[in-house]
């Protein structure tokens, strides 16, 4: 009896295979969305497709945990099928999209909805957030039932303008999602302050763009950090602080990692590649929440990104039209830019130019991001069994950021001119090329699926669960 012959769908030949730990020539091997075999060229299967990828660099996707596409409700400054399009033109084969849509993601039905709409669209493979505020309280159960990746806390004001929580009220619920396993992302800003700040700035006539700035300074992160960390460690809730852009912020941070408290950071490209030098030139342009700050932050960021303190890369990809981001008067300017596909390049070079290897950054943009979320190593790796979720990279090449030949609908970045030195040329996601030589794959639209069915967080650890607000309301007197 002899065994049936293997065939692969696709073998790629001669690149250097990049890990988080070495870099290797080596052919991988991709049948059903999966990783076959890795290893000699000669030792590959047959295959229905052979890419040869000699001189270049053959990394694990990108996972972008910090995306909003805006959709549904803003369509005219993304949807899922641009956003994630430019994911794939960026090397991100994974994201993570934020509820503050029109609707917000707060109940079942609204989720259902995005699930849809995302399913129909998507490139790339995503997770969707959910609110997690007041109104969202009671509906926690129901939207991890409906397929999340994880919950959205705003702290502080963005746009959207969902309201923030009290102390109290995230207390109860990092009480009630502890349980669940599910990881909270936190705009960690405190808005009482900013709120005061901005005012008196306003009244005063203040229109300048430092003055956003000046109205949410690092104290506002700080400060945020410092009280989500303590209601984490009490509650035993995970959480996430995304856009790190303060070195304020990294004390509280790594206390809180040193006490044992599940919490992990992101930064993003504009803490560490833009600064106050650059708000003359780039106006209204750079407004994004929280802000890019002084330069001596960056320094910082990036010694906590080397050294595990911040987790990952995230982008805060956040478009909107010519018009909203060029108005004088900076109150008026809408914050947010693109980032998901400048990200790779951009960063690759800065890692380049600071002596980081091709390895770290396969670190923070692909194997911690899918081990905080439950996703390794189904992504985040290249591995025997892994999802074939692959950027094809050349890293020598040479190139200019233009606004205008971006993916994203939002034409307007604060990245237009600048150079990189990286560029991705593939992109597949489950062994499909949605980019393909720097081409959109006409059959890539609705490959994309939800990341939810395959997380597997490990088990909750809720802490003074006997002290809840349940369980303190629903004792009866001769309890006590």
């Amino acid at each position: 009896m002899t065994s049936e012959k293997i065939i692969a769908d696709l073998v790629i030949n001669g690149g250097v295979v990049v890990s988080p730990d070495a870099e290797y020539t080596a052919s991988i091997a991709i049948k059903d969305g999966k990783i076959l075999a890795i290893g000699e060229r000669e030792a590959m299967p047959e295959a229905r497709e052979i890419v040869d990828a000699s001189g270049l660099h053959i990394l694990p996707g990108a996972i972008d945990v910090h995306v909003h596409f805006r959709d549904p409700g803003y369509p005219q400054k993304e949807d899922f099928a641009s956003g994630t399009a430019a994911a794939a033109f960026g090397g991100v084969t994974t994201v993570f999209d934020m509820p503050n849509t029109l609707p917000q993601i707060a109940d079942a039905k609204a989720l259902a909805e995005k699930h849809e709409i995302a399913s129909a669209k998507a490139h790339v493979d995503y997770g969707l957030y959910a609110v997690l505020g007041e109104d969202s309280l009671a509906n926690i159960d129901a939207l991890i039932e409906g397929g999340i990746i994880g919950f959205k806390c705003y702290m502080g004001n963005t746009f959207g303008r969902i309201p923030s929580p009290t102390t109290g009220a995230m207390l109860e619920l990092f009480e009630l999602v502890a349980p669940t396993g599910k990881r909270i992302s936190l705009h960690a800003e405190t808005n009482s302050v900013m709120e005061r700040r901005e005012a008196r700035l306003r009244a005063m006539g203040k229109t300048e763009p430092l003055d956003h700035l000046a109205a949410r300074p690092a104290v506002v992160a700080t400060e945020a950090v410092s009280r989500a960390a303590i209601l984490a460690e009490w509650t035993g809730a995970r959480i996430h602080v995304l856009h790190i852009s303060s070195a304020a912020e990294l004390r509280p941070l790594a206390d809180a990692k040193a006490r044992g408290v599940d919490i992990t950071g992101e930064t993003c490209p504009q803490y560490l590649l833009l600064s106050t030098e650059d708000y003359a030139a780039k106006r209204g342009v750079i407004r994004v929440n929280p802000p890019v700050r002084e330069p001596e932050n960056q320094e910082p960021i990036w010694q906590a990104l080397v050294d595990g303190t911040i987790d990952m890369i995230a982008t805060d990809h956040a478009p909107h039209s010519i018009e909203e981001k060029t108005r004088e008067d900076i109150w008026t300017v809408d914050c947010g830019f693109p980032g998901v596909e400048t990200q790779m390049p951009l960063m690759l070079t800065e890692a380049k130019r600071r002596g980081a290897s091709l390895s770290d950054y396969v670190r923070w943009s692909a194997e911690n991001p899918a081990k905080r979320w439950g996703l390794f190593p189904k992504k985040g790796a290249l591995q025997v069994g892994s999802d074939a979720d692959i950027a094809i990279v050349d890293t020598n090449r040479s190139w200019t950021v233009d606004d205008q030949a971006l993916q994203s609908r939002a034409k307007i970045t604060p990245w237009d001119g600048m150079e990189a030195t990286a560029l991705p040329v593939h992109t597949l996601v489950r062994g499909r090329f949605v980019m393909k030589d720097r081409t959109l794959q006409d059959d890539a639209r609705g490959w994309g699926q939800s990341v939810h069915a395959i997380q597997e967080m490990p088990a909750a650890e809720p802490q003074n669960v006997d002290g809840t607000m349940a369980a303190v309301t629903r004792r009866s007197p001769i309890d006590d």
